[in-house]
């Protein structure tokens, strides 16, 4: 991994640690943070802004180190940010089953399980993938990989990435992490035209 991206990652867990402490109103930006935080894998390895290079293999690890090597929080405070988002609960529950070296799809296909009735989409992806990609369904189990990764690998789902609008620099991070130079220069463009300019077809 370039030190650009782990800066960039440093800058997601900067942005969502911010969150963390200030609560309040702050925490309207949590989901997406932490959505990106999970989907990304930034928690794992990352360089602050005082130039440490961090690594974690545990997430209760890095959500309970002080700032800037963690988020300073506890794992009710995540859970909260995540809310009753289906997709959300079962990215953060990946990372934490992962390295407890505990299946994820055993908890999720469980009639039992309270996210379950909340989450046909998620059931359906992986109903697909364990049909038309049994390796991926695999690591989905085993907690290799998200439920959202595997399915934008096997192509059952877009790539999408998660900006902050009011925040135009974080946006900015995100788009020139993820877009080509071509794409951004195309970007650029498209943002300095006229709004009223009618689009190509």
């Amino acid at each position: 991994m370039t030190d650009h991206h782990l800066r960039a990652n440093g800058h997601l867990v900067d942005d969502l640690g911010g969150v963390a402490r200030h609560g309040g109103s702050a925490l309207a930006d949590g989901p997406a943070l932490l959505r990106r935080v999970l989907e990304e894998g930034a928690w794992r390895e990352f360089v602050t802004q005082r130039g440490d290079h961090v690594k974690y293999t545990r997430f209760s690890e890095f959500v309970q180190t002080a700032p800037l090597k963690g988020l300073g929080a506890d794992l009710t405070l995540i859970e909260r940010i995540a809310g009753t988002d289906p997709d959300l609960r079962l990215l953060l529950r990946a990372a934490r089953a992962r390295n407890r070296g505990r299946p994820v799809a055993n908890e999720i296909g469980s009639d039992s399980d309270p996210i379950k009735s909340r989450d046909d989409n998620a059931s359906k992806v992986l109903a697909a993938l364990a049909r038309d990609d049994p390796q991926r369904y695999e690591q989905v189990r085993s907690g290799e990989l998200t439920i959202n990764a595997a399915a934008v690998q096997a192509g059952i789902r877009p790539r999408r990435i998660s900006v902050r609008p009011e925040d135009p620099h974080s946006t900015a991070r995100a788009l020139r992490r993820h877009m080509s130079p071509e794409s951004v220069i195309q970007l650029r463009e498209l943002l300095a035209a006229d709004p009223d300019e009618e689009e190509p077809t």
